[in-house]
């Protein structure tokens, strides 16, 4: 029906304008210009009959035709949800426990007990450096305090039973306590002559060799690591001060790894650095495995935001007016049929992680929101809603 009535009406405006074209050409021949005014106005009535011919034929088809051509569009409902915002930082691995052993006293450097990757336990003897006869003059200043020891305790006894005079009794007692003292101060010279663990850990390297004269404070013996107690420093900027706090959550990434651990933030530093306006974190990272090293890459997300009722709707829908407003549209009206009207709502916004938005204002919980098509259709147009 509707091809016919469009082949009439094309036919017919056709013919006249092929009768007009000679009639035409006489005119402008003729070079009357009331002859070609007229003519334009005849030509222009047609064109109106016309017009307004096709516009009842476009009624009539509206009417009668059951399959309209809507924007095809689907939709998905909005639902809130618990959004969690993560702020994106880099950082390396330390220890406190990272640490390189230093002789107390100068000497040769007879021995070294432990050899690299070996775990020892803290207090336990790494290495030892020639006492240069001091164990000697240790077993001497022994023997004498063992002889004011008995010299005292001989003149004690007397003294208690009124035999001998008080001032004996006290040079015996003075002459005791400094030898031990004396006996003392060299064990502790002579024990700095052994070099042990300061706390549990693996060797990681021997720096210097036995055969080595070595001196205190120059000299690096070896390196120990403790793995267990592993955290990630980072700079974080200081407008985030006030949500980057101890215990916040954290994904930890390590790239080279190919691993990601959650942890916790440790302690979020107090003093803001003039020199970059930010402060430090410390990130405590669990290490069963012993696969994290020092130094190593990693990429923090911390999480410094959470809605636990958040709308979130794809960037990808979100257009943007001549006043800056930002905008998406929506389904309503839904029939049986599932077709719909798509309405333009002005939204405001939050936040974003990755490929997600926050909307703060414009969307209500259930609103049918138009994903695919959202960018073709206008504001009260008629669409076909696809979802399955």
């Amino acid at each position: 029906m509707k091809k016919i009535l469009i082949l009439l009406i094309t036919t017919t405006f056709l013919i006249s304008c092929g009768d007009g074209a000679k009639t035409l050409e006489n005119v402008i021949e003729s070079g009357s210009l009331s002859e070609i005014r007229a003519k334009k106005d005849e030509i222009a009535a047609q064109q109106q009959a016309i017009t307004a011919q096709m516009k009842r034929l476009d009624d009539a088809i509206s009417k009668l035709d059951t399959i309209k051509k809507n924007p095809l569009v689907t939709t998905f409902g909005a639902k809130n949800e618990v959004f969690n915002h993560y702020l994106e930082l880099q950082g390396n691995v330390m220890t406190k426990q990272n640490v390189i052993v230093y002789p107390e006293m100068s000497g040769l450097l007879t021995s070294v007990y432990v050899k690299e990757g070996q775990s020892v336990s803290k207090g336990q003897l790494l290495a030892r450096i020639d006492d240069g006869g001091l164990g000697q003059q240790v077993a001497q200043m022994q023997i004498q305090a063992d002889l004011a020891k008995t010299t005292f305790e001989r003149q004690e006894r007397l003294w208690n039973q009124k035999i001998g005079s008080e001032i004996e009794y006290l040079q015996a007692k003075s002459n005791y306590e400094g030898q031990q003292k004396a006996v003392g101060q060299m064990q502790s010279q002579l024990g700095k002559t052994g070099i042990r663990a300061p706390f549990s850990g693996i060797i990681d390297d021997i720096i210097t060799e036995q055969g080595t004269v070595v001196a205190p404070g120059q000299s690096q013996i070896l390196r120990i690591v403790n793995l267990n107690d592993m955290y990630i420093e980072t700079d974080v900027p200081e407008s985030y001060i006030s949500n980057i706090t101890k215990n916040k959550k954290v994904l930890v990434e390590f790239p080279v790894l190919g691993k990601t651990v959650d942890a916790k933030v440790r302690q979020a530093g107090n003093y803001i650095n003039p020199a970059n306006r930010s402060f430090k974190v410390e990130v405590a990272v669990p290490n069963k495995d012993r696969n994290i090293k020092p130094n190593l890459t990693a990429k923090l997300k911390i999480n410094d935001y959470t809605n636990e009722k958040a709308l979130l709707i794809p960037q990808s829908i979100i257009s943007e007016n001549a006043d800056g407003q930002q905008y998406i549209y929506i389904a309503i009206n839904k029939n049986g049929n599932d077709e719909a009207i798509a309405k333009r709502v002005i939204i405001e916004t939050g936040k974003t992680q990755g490929d997600v938005i926050e909307v703060l204002k414009g969307i209500e919980n259930g609103a049918e929101i138009i994903l695919e098509g959202a960018r073709s259709v206008k504001d009260g147009q008629p669409v076909k809603v696809l979802n399955q």
